[in-house]
């Protein structure tokens, strides 16, 4: 019965996203403004962490159950993607290496920052 209102409060969030994404003309997702204002609202301390813990450890641990639909996707249009299979491979992994240089760095420069101050 606890579970109910930490979905609750998730999805409360997540609707406040959809209508940001609706009513606000940036090309950015609605799931980027539900990420933004869970912060907030954590950072904030309106929302404590205990308030929706168990909610989202429980929606991380199903989280690998929603590529299945992806994967069966991918399955379906093979025959029109696997031409083209190397460049994906080649923009996965040169996206992948560039956010880990670019992580590296930032925190670099955390790190850096704080042992200043």
């Amino acid at each position: 019965m606890k579970y109910i209102p930490q979905y609750l409060i998730i999805l409360t969030i997540g609707f406040a996203a959809e209508i940001m994404n609706a009513v606000i003309p940036a090309p950015v997702p609605a799931c980027i403004y539900g990420i933004i204002i869970l912060f907030i609202l954590l950072c904030s301390g309106i929302l404590k962490l205990d308030h929706i813990k168990e909610s989202a450890r429980f929606l991380i641990d199903v989280q690998p159950v929603m590529f299945i639909p992806a994967g069966v996707g991918l399955i379906v249009i093979w025959s029109e993607v696997k031409d083209s299979v190397l460049f994906y491979l080649a923009v996965c992994v040169v996206s992948t290496v560039f956010t880990i240089l670019v992580a590296g760095w930032v925190t670099q420069i955390v790190i850096k920052r704080r042992k200043k101050s």
